[in-house]
């Protein structure tokens, strides 16, 4: 069993950075790829990056290439997402996941059926 806790959410103006973090508890870190998504109001939850077990590996969509960088640190259990250049549109809850234990690094990734685990979410908000 895994639980996720995500923190660094807050108000930012459009243009200023954030750096999300998810703490991590339960079934060591290093064995599970993670992701972050986000659900803004009225919107179906959406993938925004993730990263393989080793960080050799990562996704992201297509929004966020060259503003957000997804890391991690397994010696902490930790999981972040630097966001620069923060827009308007990145408003939303952002979520930390883990892939279900057995699913092998892909494009099944992107998608949610491959999370088991998920944090409550933390609030981003850029003002324009």
């Amino acid at each position: 069993q895994v639980q996720l806790v995500e923190s660094g959410g807050g108000l930012v103006q459009a243009g200023g950075s954030l750096r999300l973090s998810c703490a991590a508890s339960g079934r060591t870190l290093s064995t599970s790829h993670l992701g972050w998504f986000r659900q803004a109001p009225g919107k179906e939850r959406e993938f925004v990056a993730a990263i393989s077990r080793d960080s050799k590996f990562k996704y992201y969509t297509d929004s966020v290439k060259d503003r957000f960088t997804i890391s991690r640190d397994n010696t902490k259990g930790t999981l972040y997402l630097q966001m620069n250049s923060l827009r308007p549109e990145d408003t939303a809850d952002y979520f930390c996941a883990a892939v279900h234990a057995g699913i092998a690094w892909g494009t099944s990734l992107q998608q949610r059926p491959a999370y088991g685990h998920w944090g409550q979410g933390t609030q981003v908000t850029v003002s324009s």
